[in-house]
C-alpha cells in the first residue's frame, strides 16, 4: 500500500512539473495543501500558494495556512477578495460560492499573469462532483485546473496521500467559508460574519474541534461531530456551549441533536441542482 500511495504521489506531481509553474488556490485544509505539497514538489520556485483574505474567513485558518505552506516548503503569499462588494454575493441565493469563487479566480488570475505563472490550480477533488458547487462553474470560466479532481482522487484518498506526505493538514476538517453557515436568501453581512466566527471560536477554545454555528436570525444553531455530540449532552456542558453562542450576539441557542454535515444547507437545492 505505502507503494502505491507513492507512486501516485509520483504521478501527480510529474503531471504538474509538465505545467512549468503554477499558482494554487490555498486555503489551508487538505486539499488544497495536498495540491500545494505536490507543486511544492514538482516545480519548487516555480510554485505559489495565495490564501485569500476577507471577512468570510474564519478565525485561525490563516495561520494555520501559513503553518502548512512552511511545512510543505512552498512560498505563500496573501490576497485581499471583495465579495462583499458584489450585490449578487450578498444576496445569497444559490449561486453564492460562484460569485464568491469568480472574484478569487479574477484576483488569481490576475496575479499568475502578472507574475508569469502559467496555471491556477485548485484544490477540488473527485467528491466535489457529487456536490452543489457552482464555483466549479467559475473555475471553468477561468481555466482553473483541479489536479485531484482529474486524478479521480476522493477525499479518503486525498487525506491517504496527505498522510502519506506528512501534509500537517491531513487530519483537518473541513472549514469551508463563514458564509456557508447562513441559509440561502439570508444577506451576508460582516457583521453577521463576525458574530458566526465569534461563535464558532468560543467553541473551539473549548475544545471542539468540527463543527458550525447556523445563522438563523436571532438563534445560533450548533452543529457537532459525532464524536462530541456525547460531550455536549453532559448538562454543565450542554449550558456552557450555549452560552458561548449567546455571547456572540444571538438571542437564541441550541444544539442540533444529528451530528455536523458538511453542505447540509445544499440539501434542499440539491434535486434542481443535479436537474440543471
Amino acid at each position: 500500500m505505502p507503494e502505491e500511495v507513492d507512486a501516485l504521489a509520483g504521478r501527480l506531481a510529474e503531471r504538474l512539473a509538465g505545467l512549468g509553474s503554477a499558482l494554487v488556490a490555498f486555503s489551508g485544509g487538505v486539499d488544497s495543501s495536498l495540491v500545494a505539497a505536490l507543486a511544492a514538489r514538482a516545480l519548487g520556485e516555480r510554485a505559489l500558494a495565495v490564501t485569500a483574505v476577507s471577512p468570510a474567513l474564519a478565525s485561525g485558518e490563516l495561520d494555520g495556512a501559513r503553518s502548512v505552506a512552511r511545512a510543505v516548503g512552498i512560498r505563500h503569499e496573501l490576497i485581499s477578495t471583495a465579495e462583499l462588494e458584489r450585490d449578487d454575493y450578498r444576496r445569497n441565493d444559490r449561486f453564492r460560492c460562484y460569485y464568491c469563487k469568480s472574484e478569487l479566480y479574477d484576483r488569481l488570475a490576475a496575479l499568475a499573469r502578472r507574475r508569469e505563472f502559467a496555471v491556477v490550480l485548485s484544490g477540488a477533488n473527485a467528491d466535489d462532483a457529487g456536490d452543489w458547487r457552482p464555483g466549479l462553474r467559475a473555475a471553468a470560466e477561468h481555466d482553473v485546473r483541479h489536479p485531484l479532481l482529474e486524478a479521480s482522487l476522493g477525499k479518503d484518498q486525498v487525506r491517504a496521500l496527505a498522510r502519506h506526505l506528512g501534509v500537517p493538514s491531513a487530519e483537518k476538517p473541513a472549514s469551508p467559508c463563514l458564509a456557508s453557515r447562513l441559509p440561502y436568501g439570508t444577506r451576508v453581512s460582516a457583521d453577521v460574519l463576525s458574530q458566526v466566527d465569534r461563535a464558532e471560536l468560543s467553541l473551539k477554545r473549548r475544545g471542539y474541534r468540527e463543527l458550525r454555528v447556523r445563522h438563523f436570525g436571532d438563534l445560533g444553531r450548533v452543529q457537532l461531530g459525532v464524536a462530541d455530540l456525547p460531550r455536549a449532552a453532559d448538562p454543565d456542558e450542554h449550558a456552557a456551549v450555549l452560552a458561548c453562542v449567546r455571547e456572540a450576539g444571538y438571542q437564541r441557542a441550541e444544539i442540533d441533536e444529528r451530528p455536523l454535515r458538511s453542505g447540509s444547507l445544499n440539501l434542499d437545492i440539491m434535486p434542481a441542482s443535479r436537474a440543471r
